[in-house]
């Protein structure tokens, strides 16, 4: 089936309370991954890909990777921009045939981050588009932005509230304690806080930061409300290993096909694990 926007199987898996994992790919083996992954999980599936890798492979050859994998598949699977902060990249991607963008203007005060959600939720009603939005400052490294834990801040679920009945944006990310990349202890997450946001905002939660979260933790901010849960860091480790692990073995190989392979499986494994983790595995035909 074609690409769809994430909005209506987002709305349902927070009302069947699963999330649907996200994952950012960077290579077309990545990509066929979590397509086979989710076909084998019968899962439905968000494809995400940075502004960095839409720089690096360019917006068209990734949508349409994307939209050939779809078409091969009766799953629903979306396909989403993360972490945008400019509104050119946003429009660029949109026509190419994203189905779901995000504007991170979380680093603006928040007058200026409902200004600029606004002006792209205009653009994502023409066009049927999911628009993810960001509030609180998420901290790590995502491609370019780089946020120090000691400027992460956590998002307020009055501000939420407020920040969803202005702009009308119908995927909100709140930062909640969570950080981009490889947690060096145990990640410091506030459920409480989760709560009173999902209490206070009905349109579904995404949690940043997704990977090497532990599985406890991951089932109760879902059960909490949170209905996306990114991976990224964790995906690309498990693929450059494989890589990594083909030339210790042998160190001569050039052939790519050699190498790609068990890199491809590696990133399948991986999102099948996440699927279970997520409760999204045999959620395909509810999420449609």
């Amino acid at each position: 089936m074609p690409l769809i926007s994430s909005t209506e199987m987002l709305q349902t898996a927070r009302r069947e309370k699963y999330a649907i994992p996200a994952f950012n790919v960077h290579t077309l083996e990545m990509l066929q991954a979590v397509v086979e992954a989710a076909v084998e999980s019968e899962s439905p599936l968000i494809i995400q890909s940075t502004v960095g890798t839409v720089k690096h492979l360019g917006p068209d050859y990734i949508a349409h990777a994307a939209k050939t994998a779809a078409d091969r598949t009766d799953l629903p699977i979306a396909l989403h921009l993360d972490h945008c902060t400019d509104f050119p990249t946003i429009i660029q991607c949109v026509r190419a045939g994203y189905t779901s963008v995000m504007i991170d203007a979380s680093m603006f005060p928040f007058e200026e981050n409902v200004k600029q959600t606004c002006k792209v939720m205009e653009i994502a009603q023409a066009s049927g588009v999911n628009v993810e939005a960001e509030l609180g400052k998420v901290g790590g490294v995502e491609d370019d932005i780089v946020v120090d834990e000691r400027d992460a801040s956590l998002a307020d679920p009055e501000e939420c509230a407020l920040f969803v009945e202005r702009t009308g944006v119908t995927t909100l990310a709140p930062a909640i304690g969570t950080a981009h990349g490889i947690y060096k202890g145990t990640p410091n997450i506030d459920f409480e806080r989760i709560a009173r946001i999902a209490d206070r905002v009905a349109v579904p939660l995404v949690l940043h930061g997704g990977s090497g979260i532990p599985a406890e933790q991951i089932h109760q901010a879902v059960a909490l409300g949170m209905s996306k849960v990114n991976i990224a860091t964790e995906l690309r480790i498990a693929f450059s290993d494989a890589i990594k692990g083909v030339f210790a073995e042998h160190p001569e190989e050039n052939d790519p096909r050699k190498y790609m392979v068990p890199a491809k499986e590696a990133v399948k494994r991986l999102a099948m694990e996440k699927m279970r983790l997520c409760g999204s595995s045999g959620k395909a035909g509810v999420a449609r």
